[in-house]
């Protein structure tokens, strides 16, 4: 594949797509959310050859894996975006100069997004919905892991646009090799925007090689502070629900701070997390608290390296700290600006810790696992931004626009 030949296509591809109509792009996407279904087997089959060729104990191995029942979800997105109001076209402002110049400000595409993602073949379906209803043409660079899902849902999206009429090239599927990864990163030309999706290790990669600007999204470090005035009953289900909902995910939990006073709570707390098989690395505090009542091969003593640490699976640390500030310095200097909790009926803790916490998204007595653009409402996400440039938090239709100034005047002329 010549890759310069792939992004002029797809640049072209994305100045036509701005002439298309609004209700061809709904049309497309409501055939392609019905023709998803129809094709779940064909999907399943393919997705199979992936999971084959992965240890079943890998923590990717759940994001990589589809099913009927995650098929139908997808295809409920698709159509849930459709049904949105366009973010085209809006007028951000307006005003009349002095000399009669009118000027609007007013919301356009991105352009060219290129999407490097690894083992979740949802987000071929995801990033694709939202592009398009946002006019954005989409270059993906899925990973090996994937490759033969990745493949099989862009062909299924080509055939709806061809139905369609829509030029196939507005998407295109890159080969999943390091090659690709480096030319897209240089594509400075044909790419507008550059949005990583994994791990760490991926979004940092991207974000020290590529020439084109980059939105960081993805890696979560997760913190929840139970609080001296939290309450234990509610306050248990809110850290049992962050940790084991889905432990695949950038939003779930990856450390309790917990202040010293409530450690005789810890026990209880862990009740809850040792039902779901919870691994625990502990501080010395945390572990006197639950060395009677964790089990000996789930419990272990923490190190510096488990701070910090996004553990994408059914383990966890725990941090004891004296009072709030405490709690927010650690969460401060091991945060990765995702999502950050604190569990507490003291109004004046929650204001503070909500002010003074560094994230995109901080949730009082709640769980961290909504940081989700389906739960915000936004229909899906295309992921989170963890940065403060253009956008923060979970990046729907909105976050995937820029503006421009529309200046019409008389005749007039500057002096």
């Amino acid at each position: 594949m010549e890759l310069q030949q792939v992004f002029k296509r797809v640049k072209q591809a994305s100045r036509k797509l701005n002439l298309v109509s609004e209700d061809n792009i709904k049309q497309v996407l409501e055939t392609l959310a019905d023709k998803a279904v129809s094709a779940t087997e064909t999907i399943l089959a393919a997705n199979q050859q992936d999971l084959a060729r992965m240890d079943t104990s890998d923590p990717k191995y759940d994001r990589l894996k589809l099913t009927k029942e995650r098929i139908e979800t997808i295809a409920a997105d698709i159509r849930n975006v459709a049904s949105l109001p366009s973010p085209l076209g809006k007028v951000l402002s307006e005003r009349t100069l002095d000399n009669g110049l009118e000027l609007k400000k007013v919301s356009v595409p991105l352009g060219v997004i290129g999407i490097i993602y690894e083992a979740r073949p949802n987000v071929t379906f995801d990033v694709f919905t939202l592009c398009l209803r946002s006019g954005n043409a989409l270059l993906l660079k899925g990973g090996s892991d994937a490759k033969d899902s990745n493949a099989a849902i862009v062909k299924l999206i080509h055939a709806v646009l061809e139905q369609h009429g829509v030029d196939k090239n507005i998407v295109q599927l890159l080969p999943p090799d390091r090659e690709a990864t480096h030319e897209m990163l240089h594509a400075v030309d044909y790419v507008d925007i550059i949005i990583p999706r994994g791990s760490q290790g991926l979004i940092n990669y991207v974000r020290e090689n590529s020439k084109v600007p980059v939105i960081e999204t993805g890696a979560g470090i997760v913190h929840t502070y139970f609080d001296e005035f939290a309450d234990l009953a509610s306050g248990k289900d809110i850290v049992v629900n962050a940790k084991t909902r889905r432990v695949s995910v950038c939003n779930a939990l990856d450390c309790l701070v917990i202040n010293n006073k409530r450690l005789n709570d810890l026990p209880e707390i862990g009740a809850g997390l040792v039902a779901e098989g919870v691994e625990i690395f502990a501080d010395a505090p945390a572990f006197t608290a639950l060395k009677e009542t964790y089990p000996a091969d789930k419990l272990h003593h923490a190190t510096e390296s488990h701070f910090g640490t996004e553990f994408l699976s059914l383990k966890m640390s725990v941090k004891t700290v004296e009072d709030l500030d405490e709690a927010i310095e650690h969460i401060n200097t091991y945060t990765s600006q995702h999502s950050e909790a604190i569990i507490s009926d003291n109004e004046a803790h929650v204001d503070h810790f909500l002010k003074a916490v560094d994230a995109a998204a901080v949730y009082a007595n709640t769980s961290t696992a909504f940081t989700d653009g389906a739960q915000f409402g936004l229909g899906a996400e295309i992921g989170i931004s963890t940065q403060k440039l253009h956008a923060r938090g979970p990046m729907g239709l909105d976050e995937l626009t820029s503006y421009k100034w529309v200046v019409k005047g008389k005749g007039q002329v500057r002096a």
